[in-house]
């Protein structure tokens, strides 16, 4: 992918699972990534997993879920990069419970991280964007077009992120900005074992989606020709008999 040789990418989520996954697949690439997190460690243990002779990572710690923090983050990204190639929104989190009794709380963490942050990055980032004639990546879930039981929190504000994608693709495509939506159903991430645990379920990543089948997606999207454009991505784990 000679398009992304040298160009800078951004991900959020990048310490763990399909942010991680999608972060090396970039670096593979030739991207300079800029890697978004909580946690320093886990950022280094991801830049030491690139490939033999890929660049530098950059790595920025921030809680997306605090604005000031985001704000923070913005500045920082938008001051090293008056071009960008690549802003990948990986970051989330993920809440249950039945609406009856879930805290408003918990919706209000997940609105924050799920659709404030990646509203004021991609605001913030939008003029180094539309100079690097980029792309924007939001790793979304199946959830948000299948919400069920006690999940409603997350798929209300993942629905949200999917209206926040499909105006701004209204608004970018002109200035040679393109916007991917990616779905993925349940993934062998640390997020889904959690989820497995909290519905009391047995977590067998063997038989679930792995987080480099959504990354060699997402940059099979990011290499196609201008002259065409991958708007949504819907994945699932292959059906197993026997």
């Amino acid at each position: 992918m000679g398009e992304l040789q040298g160009q800078v990418a951004v991900v959020t989520g990048a310490s763990s699972g399909i942010g991680r996954a999608i972060a090396i697949a970039l670096a593979a690439q030739g991207a300079c990534v800029a890697l978004v997190g909580r946690r320093l460690e886990a950022l280094r243990q991801v830049a030491a997993a690139f490939p033999a002779g890929a660049l530098p990572a950059s790595h920025h710690c921030a809680d997306l879920a605090a604005g000031d923090e985001v704000e923070r983050l913005a500045r920082e990204l938008r001051g090293g990069h008056e071009r960008m190639a690549v802003l990948v929104h990986a970051a989330g989190i993920h809440a249950m419970g039945p609406t009856a009794q879930a805290a408003p709380a918990l919706l209000d963490e997940q609105y924050r991280v799920h659709m404030r942050a990646p509203y004021v990055l991609t605001q913030q980032l939008l003029p180094s964007l539309i100079a690097g004639r980029g792309q924007v990546v939001f790793v979304n879930s199946s959830a948000a077009l299948a919400a069920r039981a006690g999940v409603s929190l997350y798929a209300a504000t993942k629905l949200a992120q999917k209206a926040l994608a499909d105006g701004l693709r209204a608004e970018v495509n002109a200035a040679g900005v393109r916007v991917l939506s990616v779905f993925p159903g349940r993934t062998a991430t640390p997020m889904q074992a959690a989820v497995h645990a909290a519905e009391g379920r047995t977590y067998d990543p063997a038989v679930l989606m792995q987080p480099e089948d959504v990354a060699a997606m997402t940059l099979h999207a990011l290499a196609l020709p201008r002259t065409a454009e991958v708007t949504e991505i819907h994945m699932r784990p292959m059906a197993r008999t026997g």
